[in-house]
């Protein structure tokens, strides 16, 4: 293999993997940010930093703004809610109770979780490698549950337990996304719809922010602020860059293989960063999660190549 590998696949590899330790990365910003800010108020002002960004990418490639349908708007409207705003709230709401190195690995199960509802509630036919991975990956999460010692202020295994919950609400909501937008009866480039989520997730998140948090009267230290606009800049933007530039040099399941490097920043950044001590149920559930997105990507990539 490796003396096929133009230089082409080499670049999209690179960008993927730079794309997904970006997601990572969220985890440990999100962590920062939840110290200081309530979550509705630390979204809407992600998404006002990152909207300005998104307008100037769309103006500069010329991307058309596009026209959905009422049926599609809708679909839109609750994509942003869940994906753009439910996804950052919960992530932020859960880290207040368990520990960035728990969200990481919980968030990391997100192709193996999406795949299980498409098996769930579309009624796909699982493949084997799916079947397997899913196991894997509840076992992954189920290690970092059960193992769960305290890792937020809620304090005891309930407290952990509770922000365990709060962050796979989170994959949930991003699950919604993806298959949400398979149901756009027009596709919308890429750009245009981070675009357009980023926008409708700005309105989405202030008004709750506006209503309940007293965003204005809210300080803030430096580290919450600038974890912020990192969140803003960092992952949603370049992650979106990296990833699509990456994507369209690789074939849709050598790029989702590299989902798995977006738990293992996490953890590992929780160590370095925030000074997290990795117990041995999150080294073996970030193992698991690895495991199964490699087992259900990699017979994904073989399928491929045989039909090819």
């Amino acid at each position: 293999m490796a003396g096929s590998l133009d230089r082409r696949t080499l670049e999209g590899y690179l960008l993927v993997a730079g794309a997904m330790a970006l997601v990572g990365t969220t985890v440990i910003a999100s962590k920062l940010v939840a110290a200081d800010w309530p979550p509705f108020t630390a979204t809407a002002l992600r998404f006002s930093i990152a909207l300005p960004i998104f307008l100037v990418l769309m103006r500069a490639t010329r991307t058309p703004v596009p026209r959905p349908s009422r049926r599609d708007a809708a679909l839109l409207v609750v994509q942003a809610g869940a994906g753009s705003v439910g996804y950052t709230v919960f992530l932020i709401a859960g880290l207040v109770h368990t520990s960035a190195a728990n969200a990481g690995v919980i968030v990391g199960t997100l192709p193996v979780a999406a795949a299980a509802f498409s098996i769930l509630a579309l009624g796909e036919r699982p493949r084997p490698a799916t079947l397997l991975a899913i196991l894997v990956a509840t076992g992954g999460v189920l290690a970092v549950s059960v193992g769960a010692n305290g890792g937020g202020s809620a304090g005891g295994i309930s407290g952990a337990l509770l922000g365990n919950l709060l962050i796979l609400a989170a994959v949930l909501c991003e699950v919604l996304f993806i298959l949400l937008n398979k149901r756009l009866a027009t596709p919308i480039p890429p750009l245009a719809l981070s675009t357009i989520m980023t926008g409708i997730g700005l309105v989405l998140s202030a008004i709750p922010a506006l209503l309940f948090e007293n965003p204005f009267a809210l300080e803030a230290s430096a580290p919450a602020l600038w974890a912020v606009v990192y969140y803003a800049v960092g992952p949603t933007v370049l992650g979106f860059v990296l990833w699509y530039a990456g994507a369209a040099r690789v074939t849709g399941a050598e790029a989702s293989l590299f989902t798995a490097v977006a738990p293992v920043t996490a953890v590992a950044l929780a160590a370095a960063l925030l000074g997290e001590a990795i117990t041995p149920a999150q080294a073996l559930g970030v193992a698991c999660v690895v495991a199964a997105v490699a087992a259900m990507t990699l017979g994904a990539i073989l399928r491929t190549r045989r039909a090819a």
